[in-house]
């Protein structure tokens, strides 16, 4: 009896040594994984943060850029800014007029101070505005442009044209006039990716009128959806088949802007380059065809060729 007892301890004793480290192997691995992936958290947060930061100094050095431009364009071509009508403001009663302080400055007195006023046109002429670079895609310190949102300028529209409206992707510019289009008045089916198919097939049909009731559609109901890169993407290619250039630079203009890290940017860009040109644009399409080479060199094959391609049509230097 003591003896089987005995072997009955030895068994049980022999059971834990074995589970025992087997189990500690399990918390170790449980602990590096979970490690490896608090490593991975951190290392994607920093990166939204740095993604944020970009954006942030994007959108500064685009606003900077546009108040630049029409400054130089406006000081090139002699004109003016346009100044607000002056607004009658109600009459004030009259106020007793302080005494003048003993030490306060006399421009009558001293009429070639520095601060006193000169008579109109009696002051020397500034140095005549550098236009050499004037029409050159404008770079910063790197050879970097300064965004793409201001690329867009009416200056170089064909006459009669509208000024793009690009006020949806939080880029400044002058409102085009609305142009007739298929309504959109349609509910959509409740289904995201239906209707996204439901717009596609009507691309590759041809119908492009019908695609761009599709899409617009599709966007109006899904802001916020992951395919609205290539909705707005595919939306474009229905304006440009139909020639309305200005329109399909819009919408490419928001997918490389706004959707940068999206499958359809490098292709975006490259059609936003082809649309610029056919408004007259060469020197800007230039600039965004620099750009994509720039920004997106592991682009597709096909996109790549289609840049030099159209380099070479727009005769970039």
């Amino acid at each position: 009896m003591f003896r089987r007892s005995l072997a009955a301890l030895i068994a049980a004793l022999a059971l834990a040594s074995i589970s025992v480290p087997a189990l500690a192997q399990d918390a170790a691995d449980a602990i590096v994984r979970l490690s490896r992936l608090e490593s991975q958290i951190r290392q994607l947060s920093g990166q939204m943060e740095q993604l944020q930061f970009e954006n942030r100094q994007l959108k500064d050095q685009l606003r900077r850029f546009q108040e630049d431009v029409e400054y130089r364009f406006q000081e090139n071509r002699g004109g003016s800014r346009p100044s607000a009508p002056p607004t009658a403001t109600p009459a004030r009663p009259a106020q007793p007029q302080p005494q003048k302080r003993s030490d306060a400055f006399d421009p009558g007195t001293e009429p070639e101070a520095p601060g006193a006023p000169r008579q109109l046109g009696s002051a020397a002429p500034s140095a005549p505005l550098d236009t050499s670079e004037i029409g050159r895609p404008m770079a910063l310190p790197g050879g970097r442009l300064a965004g793409i949102g201001d690329l867009i300028e009416g200056d170089d529209a064909p006459p009669g044209s509208a000024p793009l409206d690009i006020g949806g992707t939080g880029r400044t510019a002058s409102v085009a006039p609305a142009r007739p289009g298929p309504s959109v008045a349609a509910t959509s089916s409740g289904d995201p990716r239906s209707d996204f198919d439901a717009a596609y097939a009507s691309y590759t049909q041809r119908q492009y009128e019908q695609a761009e009731m599709g899409f617009r559609r599709f966007l109006q109901s899904n802001p916020r959806d992951r395919m609205v890169p290539e909705a707005s993407y595919w939306l474009g290619e229905s304006y440009l088949q139909r020639g309305r250039h200005r329109e399909a630079a819009e919408q490419f203009l928001n997918v490389s802007a706004d959707y940068p890290s999206s499958a359809k940017a490098p292709d975006a860009l490259l059609k936003l380059g082809v649309s610029l040109n056919a408004i007259g644009a060469r020197d800007r399409a230039c600039a965004v065809f620099v750009e994509l080479d720039r920004k997106y060199p592991q682009a597709s094959a096909s996109v790549r060729q289609g840049s030099a391609r159209e380099q070479q049509r727009a005769k970039c230097s």
